[in-house]
């Protein structure tokens, strides 16, 4: 069937992340070396989304920066007053389109495309007003219960902190995935109140304002291992990162990458591995290191922001950071290669030899003992245990 008008996406982001006792935004909280709202946003192009808005507010100014290279429209929440307040922020945008909207936590970075991909097609094919995803959980505490009438409708949802006895015990919660017309929205909107507890205007009380003027509420439904949900503190941000890990690798290994031990090796989002590389226990890479054929990285060895040209080995417990490795060279063990170097074709860097914005060329070998500064080492020079060099202009 075809799609009834176009898709948007708002995602708020405006929230400080009272739990993680950090000045950062939480939605720039890292997961394996980038901010952790690039995830959501990476789902919304496989969502056929033609605009994303972006609702900030803490944190604004270091939100924007991030997503510079990003296509999204940022609105400004001041003052922050809850979720229903943060989409009537957006009424001046919303205003001015047709369509259907994505309402999305900025922390909720694990949640499935077709768990989305399920509520515009449920909106569309429903022809409904808003459509809201639920889960059943063993443990519900924390978020908003559902509440259904006789025949199983959709009715409310009332937040933990307003909830009865009796509410407490319903297991089927809001993790905050919604979907919406954007013309009964716009018309909803301007009637949310603060009317709870904590003054503020709850996005989740437009379930029951839809019901009041006879608008179609539908939800889905869906089964949860919990990942989907948002992530509030930082022993939440270390299971997502440890799942994310898990997947980075089994793609990694899926792809011809060799690692004795998965459990315990570490790779970041945008590091890229060729064929046939081996990675021992403990290795870390980050950033945007690229390690090429063949290459065996040692156990316990650090790669950041680096490049391993093809067939070179690292030995174990080698810290190179911002350098160029080339190909069937060998570094370490114990070598520390700091900002700055380029390391030739078949050359060799010993253990305990330390480099720092240096050139080192091709079959040159400083074996062991060594600090090379600010240096042009040519090729097939060999440097002497115990040589320092430091060129400071």
């Amino acid at each position: 069937m075809s799609r009834p008008g176009k898709r948007y996406a708002l995602i708020l982001a405006a929230g400080k992340g009272t739990r993680f006792n950090s000045e950062k935004p939480k939605v720039l909280h890292e997961l394996c070396g980038r901010p952790m709202i690039l995830y959501l946003l990476d789902r919304l192009p496989e969502l056929n989304v033609d605009r994303t808005f972006i609702i900030t507010g803490h944190g604004a100014s270091q939100v924007r920066e991030a997503l510079a290279d990003y296509p999204v429209e940022f609105i400004h929440q001041e003052p922050q007053l809850g979720t229903g307040h943060a989409v009537m922020t957006a009424l001046p945008q919303l205003q001015a389109l047709t369509g259907s909207l994505l309402v999305l936590y900025g922390d909720t970075v694990l949640v499935s495309t077709a768990h989305l991909q399920r509520l515009f097609e449920t909106l569309e094919a429903k022809d409904a007003d808003h459509v809201l995803l639920t889960m059943k959980l063993q443990d519900p505490t924390g978020y908003g219960r559902i509440l259904r009438d006789e025949n199983g409708c959709i009715i409310d949802i009332v937040e933990e902190k307003e909830a009865s006895h009796e509410q407490l015990e319903i297991r089927e919660i809001n993790p905050g995935f919604n979907c919406f017309r954007i013309e009964p929205l716009t018309k909803v909107l301007p009637e949310l109140k603060p009317q709870n507890k904590a003054g503020e205007y709850y996005l989740t009380d437009l379930v029951r304002l839809f019901r009041q003027h006879n608008m179609k509420v539908e939800t889905v439904s869906v089964a949860t291992s919990g990942d989907e949900l948002g992530i509030n503190d930082r022993q939440q941000l270390a299971r997502a990162e440890k799942k994310i890990r898990r997947e980075i690798n089994m793609r990694w290994m899926s792809h011809g990458v060799t690692m004795i031990d998965p459990e315990h090796t570490y790779i970041d989002y945008m590091v890229e591995l060729d064929s046939d590389v081996v990675l021992y226990p403990g290795v870390i890479l980050q950033g945007r290191t690229r390690v090429g054929k063949g290459s065996r990285i040692g156990a316990q060895s650090h790669l950041e922001d680096s490049t391993v040209g093809n067939h070179s080995m690292i030995d174990h417990s080698s810290v190179i950071r911002n350098s160029e490795i080339g190909s069937e060279a060998h570094v370490g063990p114990f070598a520390h290669l700091r900002s700055g170097c380029v390391i030739g074709d078949h050359a060799r860097v010993g253990n305990y030899v330390e480099m720092k914005n240096t050139r080192f060329g091709r079959n040159s070998k400083a074996a062991h003992l060594t600090y090379l500064g600010d240096a042009m080492v040519g090729e097939s020079v060999n440097i002497g245990a115990g040589t320092i060099t430091c060129n400071y202009d």
